[in-house]
């Protein structure tokens, strides 16, 4: 009598059976989320049949959130005036004098000084392109009221530079801080631009001084967070030899992380110059000058070819400082990577 041959095995030996299919209808994420969205559909529509508008927000909540703050600024403003004020004269003193100097300066060797730096820096296609720019901004009437944008824009960048580095060297350092930074990082760059303004008023009044606060404020994210990051990426094998050879912290710091880290830091002062220019308009809306104060008066009455020769100043300002400041960043990228060969 023959003996039936034992059924082959299939798949690999020791694995588990394969689970059997399973039943019932099966969807594909496009599925899911469409029936996802219409049961939410008609949820709402089925609960707004049933309430209607009797569900309404308590509106008594407001008035006295708005009354509390109102009365903490005017106890700050009042109490603390002459801090403000201090540093209202201070900022504004610094702008003015920087801009006498930018005026003082002829007009041909600034041009020529800007072509020379984007020559090397970039290329010679850049450094054309600057002074043939810089001298049609001046042939149309606007290097006045370039120089003051170009005045308020290096106040507010510094100061934007002065306050991010510190932020960014302890946000890199504690990781607490950090988190502690991030949802007020997040905050500043998600508000609509026009929001800077309150804060800068309140404070500050009407001018240049409040126009460069909220500058600052708008702009000083980018550089908190690309310091740390750039502090954060360092190498580990770098710091752990530099510590062993007895380096202190201020050492470290000063010595090996930061300059390794200005490629990442001169990200930041690109991003932030760049929003920086972005404000100039917004800026002019409290009393700012320069090239937005142009713009506005031409929206205001109705002048396009004026407001566009407004806007291409700006955008001839932004483009000369954003191909300079990454030639920089870049040129120090590649002089750390030699280093490390």
């Amino acid at each position: 009598m023959a003996i039936a041959a034992p059924p082959k095995e299939t798949g690999r030996p020791g694995a588990p059976p394969s689970a059997p299919p399973r039943k019932g209808l099966q969807l594909n994420r496009w599925q899911r989320a469409a029936l996802t969205i219409g049961g939410f559909i008609v949820a709402m529509l089925a609960a707004a049949g049933i309430w209607g508008s009797q569900m309404e927000f308590p509106a008594d909540v407001g008035p006295p959130i708005a009354d509390w703050v109102n009365d903490t600024i005017r106890t700050i403003t009042r109490n603390f005036s002459f801090i403000f004020d201090t540093i209202a004269d201070v900022v504004l003193r610094f702008l003015l004098w920087l801009e006498s100097i930018f005026l003082w300066i002829p007009w041909p060797v600034m041009v020529g000084g800007i072509g020379y730096v984007a020559w090397r820096m970039v290329s010679w296609r850049m450094a054309l392109f600057s002074m043939l720019a810089l001298a049609a901004v001046g042939f149309t009437g606007l290097w006045p009221s370039a120089m003051e944008t170009t005045a308020l824009i290096v106040v507010a960048v510094v100061i934007s530079i002065a306050v991010a580095i510190p932020l960014g060297i302890l946000a890199a350092r504690s990781n607490t801080i950090d988190a502690i930074l991030r949802p007020f990082l997040d905050g500043m760059q998600t508000m609509p631009s026009f929001v800077y303004l309150v804060p800068a008023i309140m404070l500050f009044g009407i001018g240049n001084v409040p126009a460069i606060f909220a500058t600052v404020i708008y702009a000083v994210p980018p550089a908190i967070r690309l310091t740390s990051l750039g502090i954060r990426q360092v190498t580990p094998q770098v710091v752990e030899a530099a510590q062993s050879f007895g380096t202190t912290r201020r050492q470290l710091l000063l010595k090996v992380q930061l300059p390794m880290a200005i490629p990442s830091i001169m990200a930041g002062v690109n991003q932030t110059t760049m929003m920086a220019l972005a404000m100039v308009v917004v800026g002019a809306l409290v009393g700012a000058g320069g090239l937005g104060e142009d713009v506005l008066r031409a929206l205001q009455r109705f002048q396009p070819g004026e407001a566009l020769l407004g806007g291409l100043a700006i955008v001839v300002l932004a483009i000369i400082v954003d191909r300079v400041t990454q030639a920089w960043a870049r040129e120090r990228q590649e002089a750390l990577r030699t280093d490390a060969h």
